[in-house]
């Protein structure tokens, strides 16, 4: 019997949670199929209205109405199932980022790049669009036991809250990530299956004192039924895959986005500084050649980051990220979890989790 994942009052028949992947890999089309099949579909936030109309001259509101209509599409893919979305702390006019998303119906909101403190305050009272009385579950994601205690411990006096859920990032992941440049060069020093025991154990206490259960997911490197199964017999509750969907039918982003994953060799999985200050893994290509010799230069400010200085910046992450995602791949950044180069074909969501309900039985 497959073990299904409960968070509070909403269950996924698979423990697994789509990652949320920006700018636009991510969107209703993966999401709503990855819910349909009982997994948990999750939307990125990051710059989701970059094919609006206006999102040129009025990026922030594109957003906002993406949002909405992102989710919306979402959740009627899949048929019942459990839609969230993923927002970066790190976002320009984050907190309407949340609110947006819980007017719309999103059943759960994970958040990180930075620590989620006003979640809890961003989500509360708002009124979903559907006239339903339910508040969005919210998870924050950390990478260390330190993390976890801190927001775990802030929500709690400042709002006498506790996380539905808590995702675990590790040093595998792809696009940006909670770890220096030193650590991600020696991930087998790091020792991290025991940093994920102690933040396990750090929220299993707190749930025990709040007289609640806290699921616990694990992200980063996970990419097949038998890994997933590995940190389930753990003691986690759930997985977290994010590069395992890109090759499918139902990903949002261009076929030659896709393809550059499937024609990735390990050597090809880099990392790289982001503008935004934070490191990140992604796939060698022309455009992050030309980064290396210099600034690229780009056009007009897109509001996306809180922390970016446009006139300082080596090249505009947005304008990247887009390239990408619409297939311009030669001018675009393609982030990327370390296990990118073991796509070997486009599948569907439906032959992945036939794979894991192989494992998990």
């Amino acid at each position: 019997m497959i073990k299904q994942l409960q968070i509070g009052d909403l269950t996924a028949r698979f423990p697994v949670i789509q990652g949320g992947m920006g700018v636009g890999v991510s969107l209703s089309g993966l999401a709503g199929a990855v819910a349909a099949q009982g997994g948990i579909g999750i939307i990125s936030t990051a710059q989701i209205g970059y094919r609006e109309p206006d999102y040129q001259v009025n990026p922030h509101t594109a957003n906002l109405r993406a949002v909405k209509k992102e989710i919306r599409r979402a959740k009627e893919l899949a048929a019942g199932g459990i839609v969230g979305v993923n927002i970066m702390v790190a976002t320009k006019g984050y907190e309407d980022y949340v609110k947006a998303a819980a007017e719309a119906g999103a059943d759960l909101i994970i958040s990180g790049a930075g620590l989620p403190v006003t979640l809890p305050e961003a989500a509360s009272g708002v009124q979903r669009e559907d006239g339903e009385i339910r508040q969005a579950k919210l998870s924050p994601i950390v990478s260390s036991v330190k993390s976890a205690n801190v927001i775990m411990k802030y929500w709690m006096k400042k709002y006498n809250y506790l996380p539905d859920l808590v995702v675990i990032e590790g040093p595998l992941a792809g696009g940006h990530l909670g770890f220096d440049r030193k650590q991600l060069e020696d991930i087998e020093g790091m020792h991290y299956e025991e940093e994920v025991m102690r933040i396990l154990e750090a929220v299993k206490a707190f749930g025990r004192a709040g007289n609640r259960e806290i699921p616990v997911v694990m992200a980063g490197g996970v990419y097949t039924g038998a890994e997933a199964r590995k940190w389930l017999d753990m003691g986690l509750d759930g997985v977290q895959m994010a590069t395992r969907f890109v090759t499918t039918v139902e990903c949002d982003a261009h076929p030659a986005f896709k393809q550059a994953y499937i024609n990735a060799e390990k050597e090809d999985i880099v990392l790289v500084k982001s503008p935004v200050g934070m490191p990140g893994r992604a796939i060698r290509n022309a455009f992050l050649e030309r980064t290396a010799k210099g600034p690229v230069p780009h056009g007009r400010c897109h509001g996306c980051i809180k922390t970016c200085k446009p006139q300082e910046t080596p090249y505009c992450i947005t304008e990247a990220l887009v390239n990408a995602v619409k297939g311009d791949v030669d001018n675009g950044l393609l982030f990327c979890g370390s296990n990118a180069y073991r796509a070997q074909k486009i599948e569907s969501t439906a032959d992945i989790f036939a794979e894991l309900a192989s494992a998990f039985e």
